[in-house]
């Protein structure tokens, strides 16, 4: 083995670890700033619909407008909700597995409007940039220290420093979930809805700390985002019992399509065996049926899903969510001829419902028969004016418009598309560009694909300082 000579090393060098340290500091609160959007957005037209209803009782306590704030399913089953943006609820679809009633969630939604309108999201810079300063000036002393020849006291200053700052941040978070607690408790009020689910989510929520032996002091008080579920029942309890809806019974009619909503989700998130565990064929409500159709489906036995579908039919013939469930299976089957007639009568009893005109778009075009593009596009061109954020609507009316020779058209369908769709700007620029190029300039769909190129463009271009 050969021995080198010791060698020296200069104050830059010492200092390099330090400016690691302060990256991944920032690198810290930048996560814990931003929501975990890594999750599927699910889009379901009668769970959007049960959202919306659930949710605007609250916006009107609010005093806000009905539609004003969105409610979004996220495929992840995880029991969590957050608030992204500024107007805009996401709901985990373990959230809607965990809660026994509509209530629960409408608790869970009164909470978090507590945060929209408390401006939270946009907040929480205000917390990091509080907690960013301390730990910047705990490791520029650190570093001093450390250059000048002290290096255990130096990294004892960053130390301390960065528990600070982290303290600090915490702080900040819990002090906005007891705000949003509260608030969320006068909502509910306003609106005439009984405390009783809220409760109850939380002694999930608690039960479930007790489940992975989550200590309840106030030691561990210090180191949490949220307060302790306990303080907040307690809390929560005084205000609910003396409220005048406290005893107000359910809406029976929201109670009614959460349990469908849940059985639905339930079906579609969960391995079929299970499912079909967990709903027999011996039960024959309309839950249960949806459950096992979806089941069955995931399981490629369409007929077996078309049949629970029949026995939904049967109790309802007209409504348009089983309908657009029997066109689904049917599509989805490889018979998109045969889907068309029941997804028509989906989209008319719902009034043209944008998800559900979509898939009758889908099934037309699936068909490959000239004769039901013009249908396809009439529908399509519906659904994207009445919900522009549709990735797939816009796949589809890029479809019709190619079919056409509207090669324009196709790449501003196209560009609208990229423009949704994460991580995509590039596409959306070049689609966009082409788009202009076809188009008369200064006409509508010019000035939008106009639009999406600027938009874009400065996204591609933040993107490339990132890298």
């Amino acid at each position: 083995m050969t021995a080198f000579p010791p060698q020296t090393v200069s104050g830059a060098q010492r200092l390099r670890p330090i400016f690691r340290i302060l990256l991944t500091l920032l690198a810290m609160f930048a996560i814990a700033m931003r929501p975990a959007m890594a999750q599927s957005i699910l889009r379901d037209a009668e769970t959007e619909a049960l959202f919306q209803d659930m949710m605007d009782p609250l916006l009107v306590a609010a005093g806000l407008q009905p539609g004003q704030v969105r409610v979004h399913l996220l495929g992840d089953r995880s029991i969590n909700a957050f608030v992204a943006g500024s107007q805009d609820i996401y709901v985990f679809s373990g959230l809607i597995e965990a809660a026994d009633s509509a209530e629960e969630v409408q608790g869970v939604l009164a909470h978090e409007l507590g945060h929209v309108m408390g401006g939270h999201a946009i907040r929480v810079n205000e917390g990091a940039k509080t907690a960013t300063g301390i730990s910047l000036l705990s490791l520029l002393l650190g570093a001093a220290a450390i250059a000048a020849g002290a290096g255990e006291a130096g990294m004892g200053v960053m130390m301390a420093g960065q528990q600070a700052a982290l303290g600090k941040f915490l702080a900040f978070s819990r002090v906005q979930e007891s705000t949003a607690d509260a608030a969320g408790a006068q909502y509910l009020s306003k609106a005439g809805i009984s405390g009783r689910g809220s409760l109850a989510f939380f002694k999930k929520l608690q039960n479930l700390e007790f489940r992975y032996a989550v200590k309840q002091d106030d030691d561990q008080a210090y180191g949490r985002t949220h307060p302790m579920s306990g303080d907040r029942i307690q809390a929560l309890r005084e205000v609910y019992v003396i409220d005048p809806a406290w005893a107000k019974p359910a809406d029976p009619a929201i109670e009614k399509r959460f349990q469908r909503i849940k059985a639905k989700l339930s079906g579609y998130m969960t391995e079929p065996e299970r499912t079909l565990r967990k709903f027999p064929e011996s039960n024959t409500s309309i839950p249960a049926r949806y459950a096992r159709a979806y089941a069955w489906h995931k399981s490629a036995y369409p007929q077996k899903a078309l049949a629970e579908v029949e026995g939904l039919l049967a109790t309802n013939p007209n409504d348009p969510y089983f309908l657009e469930l029997e066109g689904q299976v049917l599509l989805e089957s490889g018979r998109p001829k045969e889907a068309i007639p029941a997804l028509r009568k989906a989209v008319a009893q719902s009034r043209s419902q944008p998800l559900i005109s979509a898939t009758l778009g889908h099934a037309l075009i699936a068909t490959e028969d000239p004769g039901n593009f013009a249908e396809a596009e009439e529908v399509l061109k519906t659904a994207v004016a009445l919900d522009n954020q549709n990735p797939f609507a816009w796949y589809q009316l890029g479809i019709v418009y190619a079919n056409k020779g509207d090669q324009a058209r196709a790449a501003l369908a196209s560009a609208e598309r990229y423009s949704l769709e994460g991580g995509q700007s590039g596409l959306a620029l070049r689609n966009a560009e082409t788009a202009m190029q076809g188009l008369p300039q200064g006409s509508p769909d010019w000035i939008r694909a106009q639009d999406i190129s600027l938009v874009a463009r400065a996204e591609v271009e933040r993107e490339r300082k990132r890298r």
